[in-house]
C-alpha cells in the first residue's frame, strides 16, 4: 500500500494553543472509542444475562478479573509508548519517535505473548484463586482458554493507540477502539443467540474483535503516520533502556488495580454467586459511566510529554490545573446522573436481590468517589510522562492494598457485600488527594529547575529529585 508523502502531525501539536482546549479534546475522542468497548462490554454481559443462568453472569465476572491483570500490562506498556513518541517529536525528532513506535510494538507484543504461554496451563488454578467453584469455575476457564491467546493482539492494538495519542492524532486513536467495539457488537449477539453459542459465542467474538482492533490501529500508526520503523537489530538494546524505563513501572503501576479487584472479587465470592454477578454489574456500569475519566489520564500525558520535550515547563502546571478542573465537573454531573437512573440501571441488567443492592448502592454512593480516582488517574499520568513513573507505582499499588484491603476487610465484616463495595470506594479519598498534591509539586519543581538532559529519559534536574524540594538543593519543606 502506497504511502502518504505528507503525513499530520509533523510538529508537536501540543506546545501552543489552549490546554485546556487539548485537554478537551484528546479526551473527548479518547472516550468516545473507550466507552464504545465499555458499552460493548457492558452489552456482553447483558445478552449473557439474557440466558437466565446466574453462573454464566458469575463467570464473566471471573474472567474480566483475571484478563484485567493481562490488559494492565498491556496498558503499562502503552503508557511508555505513548510517552517516548510524544517526548521525540516535542523535540523535534520524528525518526527517532518512529523507532521508539517500532520497537514499543516488538517489545509489548513479546513480553505478552510470554506472559500468555506462562500463565495457560494454570488458568483453571487462578479462576479457583479468585473464588469461583463448581460450575461457575468450569464456565470461566472455558472462557479464557478461548479468549487468552489473543492477548498479544489487543496488546499490540493498544500500542499503536498510544503511538498516535503520543503524535496528537485522537481522532485515529479512537477508531482503533471504536471499530473493535463496533465488531463485537455486531458478533456478540450473531454468536450468542443466532449460533446458540453463549459463553463460547460470547468469547469467539472477543477474539474477533481483537483482530479488527489491531488490524485499523496499524493502518493509523503506520500507513498514516509512519512511526512504526524497527530499529537496528544492533540499537535495540539503546531504544530498551528508556522503553522498560518507563513501561516496568507503569505495568506495576496499572497491576495495582485488578489486584485491588481480585481481592474484592474474592471478599464478595464470600457471600455468593448473586453477589459477585452485582459486583461484575458495577464493573461494567463504572467504565461506561466513567470512561472519560480513564480517557483523560492517557490524554493529558502527550500533552505533558510533548511540552516536556519541547522544555515548555510553563504549561506543564495550566494543563495539570485544566484536566483537575475537568474531572471535577465531569464526576460530579456523572454522579448525579447514577444516583437518579440508579434503580432503572439495575433493571437493565436484570439484577436482582444481593446484585440489586450492589448496583443501587454503587450508583447512590459509591460513585462519588470517583472525584478522587479521577484525581489519582491524572496525577498517575503526569508522574508516567515526567520522569517520576515510581511516584505512580507507590500511590497507585498504596491504594490497591491499604486504600482497599483494611477498608474492605472491615466493611464485609460489618456490613456484608455492600460493606465490601463501600470499603472499596473509600480508599480513594486519601490516595487521590495525596498524588494530586505530590504531582502538582513535581511539575512546580521541574519547572523552577535547570532544564533537563535530552536524553529519553530525562533525569530530574538535581533539585527536583524530590517532588517535596522548593527548588533549593538545602531546603526542605
Amino acid at each position: 500500500m502506497a504511502k502518504p508523502s505528507n503525513p499530520p502531525n509533523h510538529q508537536a501539536k501540543f506546545v501552543t494553543g489552549s490546554t485546556m482546549r487539548h485537554v478537551a479534546v484528546m479526551t473527548a475522542t479518547g472516550s468516545i472509542g473507550l466507552i464504545a468497548i465499555f458499552i460493548v462490554d457492558a452489552l456482553n454481559l447483558f445478552y449473557i444475562s439474557m440466558l437466565g443462568v446466574q453462573e454464566l453472569a458469575a463467570a464473566i465476572g471471573f474472567a474480566s478479573t483475571l484478563m484485567f491483570f493481562f490488559v494492565s500490562v498491556s496498558i503499562g506498556f502503552t503508557i511508555a509508548s505513548s510517552a517516548l513518541v510524544s517526548r521525540a517529536l516535542g523535540r523535534g525528532e520524528r525518526a527517532e519517535a518512529a523507532r521508539h513506535g517500532g520497537a514499543s510494538m516488538l517489545f509489548i507484543g513479546l513480553v505478552t505473548g510470554f506472559i500468555t504461554i506462562a500463565a495457560w496451563p494454570f488458568l483453571d488454578t487462578l479462576v479457583g484463586l479468585l473464588g469461583a467453584t463448581g460450575e461457575t469455575r468450569e464456565l470461566t476457564t472455558a472462557f479464557l482458554q478461548i479468549v487468552m491467546p489473543s492477548t498479544p493482539l489487543v496488546s499490540m492494538g493498544m500500542a499503536t493507540t498510544g503511538i498516535m495519542r503520543g503524535a496528537g492524532d485522537a481522532r485515529r486513536a479512537m477508531y482503533v477502539t471504536l471499530t473493535g467495539g463496533i465488531a463485537t457488537a455486531i458478533l456478540d449477539p450473531i454468536l450468542i443467540f443466532g449460533f446458540g453459542l453463549g459463553l463460547e459465542g460470547a468469547a469467539i467474538a472477543t477474539v474477533l474483535s481483537r483482530v479488527v482492533l489491531l488490524a485499523v490501529g496499524i493502518h493509523g500508526a503506520h500507513v498514516v503516520h509512519r512511526l512504526m520503523a524497527m530499529p537496528d537489530p544492533r540499537k535495540l538494546a539503546e531504544v530498551a533502556k528508556p522503553f522498560f524505563g518507563i513501561g516496568l513501572p507503569a505495568v506495576l503501576t496499572q497491576l495495582a488495580t485488578p489486584v485491588g479487584n481480585a481481592y474484592v472479587t474474592i471478599e464478595m465470592a464470600h457471600f455468593g454467586d448473586e453477589s459477585v454477578a452485582g459486583w461484575a454489574i458495577v464493573g461494567r456500569v463504572i467504565p461506561v459511566a466513567f470512561g472519560v475519566i480513564f480517557a483523560l489520564s492517557g490524554a493529558i500525558g502527550p500533552i505533558l510529554g510533548q511540552n516536556y520535550g519541547a522544555r515548555r515547563y510553563d504549561r506543564l502546571n495550566t494543563a495539570m490545573r485544566d484536566a483537575l478542573i475537568f474531572v471535577m465537573v465531569y464526576c460530579c454531573v456523572v454522579w448525579a446522573l447514577l444516583a437518579i437512573f440508579a434503580h432503572p440501571i439495575a433493571d437493565l441488567f436484570g439484577a436482582t436481590g444481593a446484585a440489586r443492592d450492589q448496583v443501587v448502592f454503587f450508583c447512590v454512593f459509591a460513585a462519588g468517589t470517583f472525584l478522587f480516582n479521577g484525581a489519582l488517574f491524572v496525577a498517575s499520568a503526569a508522574f508516567n510522562n515526567l520522569g517520576f513513573p515510581t511516584y505512580s507505582t507507590l500511590f497507585n499499588w498504596g491504594r490497591s492494598t491499604l486504600g482497599i484491603i483494611p477498608f474492605v476487610w472491615i466493611g464485609a465484616k460489618y456490613y456484608g457485600a455492600l460493606g465490601v463495595l463501600g470499603g472499596w470506594a473509600l480508599g480513594a479519598v486519601v490516595f487521590g488527594i495525596g498524588a494530586m498534591i505530590v504531582a502538582f509539586r513535581v511539575v512546580r519543581n521541574i519547572g523552577s529547575s535547570a532544564p533537563p538532559s535530552q536524553l529519553d529519559l530525562p533525569p530530574p534536574p538535581p533539585a527536583a529529585q524530590s517532588p517535596f524540594s522548593t527548588g533549593k538543593a538545602s531546603t526542605i519543606q
